[in-house]
């Protein structure tokens, strides 16, 4: 952690701690449908938990002070036909439980002031069952999977069903007075903080908010691209929603919504948390900004602050306990002398609940007002007859924590108006920029145009690049035309050569020949390179000077003619090629890049090639020569083109000359600029081999993965 920014907060070092394993509660039979629902609830004073039953569906009800290991014959709410799927109690009368089934009813249920969970017996001391609800509501005609207490109004209901509808009830008469008709299935629904949204997520993989009272969508987008089903709830007293869900991988996933651009998708992106297999449950503590995922499946729940719509990673409770069942109790529940600020409950092995507190370290025996402010109570804001009528609070009636710590009757509070976020950021974008100094803009637009003229720099020497790499790709032959630099060297050749003594023959003494060794093109020290194609260019002069002899008696006349005028100032042979070296060592540059033009050309035309000896001469253009160096465009156009040569002109000797391998004397071959052109241009076709080779096998995995994601897709459908 050294040099690393740790943010401040308050809860950064919440920790969970599990309770003694004598205050499990255990010998439990928790249900195993596999129906997508929290499987057990709690209000604090009781815990409700989906049973294991034949014979009907039941559910049990477990007061918090009972724990230990149950008997083997307990007391359950009976009365359902199907399976329980799913409980909710009423967040204003403690003693009030609904349930729904797999037989498309809704129970109202109510707990006896004397019930007890281990021993609710009657007069024959036989355990009795509670059998009769309080009431029985009917309207959907399917399954009814999830339901849900309206957190202002009382004596208001929600319930999800396989019919495609969330239906809110009137439970003074019983009624559906409100029905939200959906494409799909409803995985989850969530009240809003003063109950007059609900945000829904259904199959089809869309997120909904809607406005109940109207019926209608404010917002809706496509939400988590998984198959497996997704949850949502509120983030507070705010306008944001977090869902959770899974990838098209199958990768979990955390997306916060704006409610009112649900369209544009969850913000700043969905935030990966593994890749289980588990589908992670939210709970959000208002008066905290924490966020809990408890997966099913999971041993470990996560916990994270929420703050300007960014979530900042805690810490996670370890456990190496799987939980399918995930239950939080109300803020006004909690053992506020501890510093404990949230009470769960989290089943284990399907055959007993773990109570887990979260506790912020402290200790200080005083009151701590900065981790526990106001919580909602159980007074309910609004009657059910106000809420259908159109009546809007700000929120849940409030009741000071303070109260909670010494024992008192709380004192009751209205909600403050819900807050939204964008109007918070923009606001303090406002105030920054206001609060910006002209020196400051100054500074920033200098800022500006050091990186302007930087980027133009940048621009310019990419440019640069970009025209030298055109200018190197360019024809040979165009560039040849284009320059007389060549030619003028060749010029110089021959003027060389024709003050050489015209007695002695070079061609005939192999003694006289420099040893030359063979190039090594695996090494890219550039010497050996440039010492090579030095000596062939001097097997080229010294060819070209064989075929000026033996090219025409009007020639060879002017020649003798240019020789005995110049006898005095004749060399040897050895001179004149130190003097054809350094000639040529000045113009270095232009053959590199010729002979790298000649090897790109060779490998455009190589199938129209019919003999090995084909080469790009360095001057394929011979009206850039004098009527003097007539004899070396006759030899230059044999070089390019072998087809034109006649039986006098052929090179074949002069050539067989510089490649003959002495055996006696022990001589290697000479490597010619034939040859070399020649071992260039093959590694330059199999390096095109193997990119081509290369290129294919991408395109098929190319193809692969596509014809993969389409097959995916098709499955997935």
């Amino acid at each position: 952690m050294s040099g690393k920014f740790v943010r401040a907060s308050k809860y950064r070092h919440v920790f969970g701690q599990p309770s003694k394993k004598e205050l499990y509660y255990e010998n439990l039979k928790v249900t195993k449908n596999a129906w997508d629902s929290n499987i057990i609830h709690s209000n604090g004073k009781f815990i409700s938990v989906n049973w294991d039953s034949s014979g009907g569906g039941a559910f049990a009800i477990i007061p918090v002070n009972e724990v230990g290991k149950a008997p083997d014959t307990v007391s359950l709410f009976r009365g359902h036909k199907g399976p329980v799927l799913d409980t909710a109690f009423n967040p204003f009368n403690q003693q009030e439980v609904a349930s729904c089934s797999d037989d498309g009813n809704i129970s109202i249920w109510k707990i006896p002031e004397d019930y007890s969970f281990h021993k609710y017996i009657d007069e024959n001391e036989q355990v009795k069952d509670i059998t009769v609800p309080v009431q029985v509501l009917l309207g959907h005609t399917k399954k009814v999977g999830l339901i849900e207490y309206h957190p202002c109004a009382e004596d208001v209901l929600a319930s999800s069903s396989l019919d495609y509808t969330v239906k809110i009830w009137n439970l003074k008469t019983g009624k559906d007075e409100i029905t939200l008709q959906h494409k799909d299935l409803v995985t989850s629904f969530a009240f809003n903080y003063n109950g007059s949204l609900l945000a829904t997520t259904s199959r089809d993989k869309k997120l909904r908010i809607w406005d109940i009272r109207k019926g209608v969508i404010i917002s809706e987008g496509a939400g988590h691209t998984g198959a497996k089903p997704s949850r949502v709830t509120w983030l507070g007293n705010t306008d944001r929603v977090v869902t959770t869900g899974f990838s098209r991988l199958s990768d979990r996933q955390i997306g916060i919504w704006d409610i009112h651009n649900i369209e544009k998708g969850p913000i700043d992106g969905f935030l990966v948390i593994d890749s289980s297999s588990g589908v992670l449950i939210p709970f959000f503590d208002n008066e905290t900004s924490m966020l809990y995922l408890a997966g099913r499946g999971d041993g470990n729940i996560r916990y994270y602050e929420y703050e300007n719509d960014i979530l900042y990673e805690l810490s996670q409770y370890a456990s190496t306990d799987p939980q399918r069942g995930f239950a939080v109790a109300p803020k006004h529940s909690v053992n506020v002398k501890e510093n404990e600020v949230v009470k769960a409950f989290k089943t284990v092995s399907d055959n007993s609940i773990e109570p887990i507190s979260f506790i912020v370290p402290r200790r200080s025996e005083l009151f701590q007002s900065d981790i526990y402010p106001d919580c909602p109570s159980t007074t309910p804001a609004l009657s059910a007859e106000e809420w259908f009528g159109g009546k809007v609070v700000n929120g849940p009636i409030l009741m000071t924590m303070e109260a909670v710590f010494e024992g008192k009757e709380p004192t009751l509070k209205e909600s403050k108006v819900s807050s939204t976020v964008p109007a918070k950021k923009q606001s303090s974008e406002t105030e920054k920029e206001k609060e910006t100094s002209p020196a400051k803009k100054a500074e920033e637009k200098e800022k500006e145009k050091k990186k302007e003229t930087k980027t133009g720099l940048a621009k310019e020497s990419k440019d640069d690049v970009v025209k030298t790499n055109s200018t190197i790709k360019q024809n040979v032959d165009d560039l040849l035309k284009n320059s007389n630099e060549v030619g003028n060297l060749l010029n110089r050749v021959v003027d060389l050569s024709d003050d050489e003594n015209p007695d002695q023959t070079p061609y005939d003494n192999e003694e006289d020949w420099e040893e030359v060794e063979k190039a090594d093109l695996k090494s890219g020290s550039p010497s050996k390179h440039k010492e090579s194609k030095e000596d062939d260019d001097d097997d080229l002069n010294l060819e070209l000077e064989k075929k000026d002899e033996s090219a025409s008696p009007k020639d060879k006349e002017k020649e003798q003619k240019k020789k005995t005028s110049e006898e005095t100032e004749a060399t040897d042979i050895t001179e004149s090629k130190e003097k054809g070296e350094s000639i040529a060592n000045k113009e270095s540059t232009d053959k590199s890049t010729s002979t790298v033009e000649a090897e790109n050309l060779k490998s455009s035309t190589q199938g129209e090639a019919e003999t090995s000896t084909k080469i790009d001469s360095p001057v394929s253009n011979p009206d850039t020569l004098t009527k003097e160096n007539e004899p070396s465009t006759k030899i230059d156009s044999p070089v390019s083109n072998p087809d034109t040569l006649t039986k006098e002109n052929e090179p074949s000797k002069s050539q067989s000359a510089a490649i003959i391998n002495d055996g006696q004397n022990g001589v290697k071959p000479k490597p010619t600029l034939v040859s070399t052109v020649e071992k260039l241009a093959t590694l330059v076709t199999q390096l095109e081999t193997q990119i081509s080779i290369l290129q294919n096998s991408a395109l098929e995995k190319n193809e692969r993965l596509k014809a993969l994601e389409r097959k995916i897709d098709s499955l997935l459908k």
